[in-house]
């Protein structure tokens, strides 16, 4: 039976949206849970592993992303664990431990960790890591913006907020898009006006504020990611 928890990430699936995978692998169940809270929130999907020998399992039958794993485990601790995965597996690991020696650093890399990140670690410094790594890898999580629930595919042009599908006229999309890469900077309308409708367009710049209204009602409840900064422009921002 599928467990509906993970609905949504099957419909992104079936427009062919990609959702990055992540296995948290930790004895600390509040830890585990912790990190999946933060992943999840960053559109990840998320399974977890309480021992070396079900993270190895996993990875061995489940194609994820990218694997954040505890050094100190019972049984088979990260090093192990590490070192069998990569007998089978190059997937991109991200290593948390309790000690900082230098050594243990040095064994991790060794064995073909991606990188290193000592605890007590700020969940958001572990998510901003999550993603260098997935850049530096070459990830297909670049294919899509994610926030949240709501994912833009700017290949196939299409955008989903959680189970719902939005369909934008081209031209708001294209606006969205473009405030989505330009992410917390502040937009004039004659920028946006520019790059979204063309340096020749010769229309009013009143036409992106009711374009803005318009995209507001098609995100529902994600409007408010679409801010005014009166006198100037707008800027999208989530959270």
């Amino acid at each position: 039976m599928t467990d509906p928890s993970a609905k949504w990430y099957l419909n992104l699936e079936k427009e062919g949206i990609v959702i990055p995978k992540l296995l948290i692998v930790d004895d600390d169940i509040h830890l585990r849970k912790l990190v999946l809270t933060y992943a999840e929130l960053d559109g990840f999907r998320c399974e977890e592993a309480e021992n070396g020998k079900t993270a190895i399992g996993k990875v061995n039958s489940t194609q994820f992303d990218i694997v954040v794993l505890d050094v100190m485990m019972p049984g088979l601790d990260g090093f192990e664990t590490l070192g069998e995965i990569r007998k089978e597996s190059q997937v991109p690991i991200i290593m948390l431990t309790s000690r900082s020696e230098e050594y243990d650093k040095l064994l991790g890399f060794n064995l073909g960790a991606d990188d290193y990140l000592a605890k007590p670690f700020s969940p958001r410094e572990l998510m901003a890591r999550i993603g260098a790594v997935l850049k530096r890898s070459g990830s297909k999580t670049s294919d899509k913006l994610v926030f949240g629930e709501l994912c833009i595919s700017p290949g196939s042009r299409v955008i989903t907020a959680g189970e719902k599908v939005l369909n934008l006229p081209p031209k708001e999309f294209d606006l969205l898009l473009y405030l989505v890469q330009n992410e917390r900077l502040v937009l004039r309308r004659d920028q946006l006006l520019n790059n979204v409708w063309g340096y020749d367009y010769y229309g009013d710049v009143r036409t992106v504020d009711t374009h803005i209204k318009s995209l507001r009602e098609h995100l529902g409840d994600y409007r408010k990611t679409i801010q005014t900064v009166w006198g100037v422009g707008y800027k999208f921002e989530y959270k």
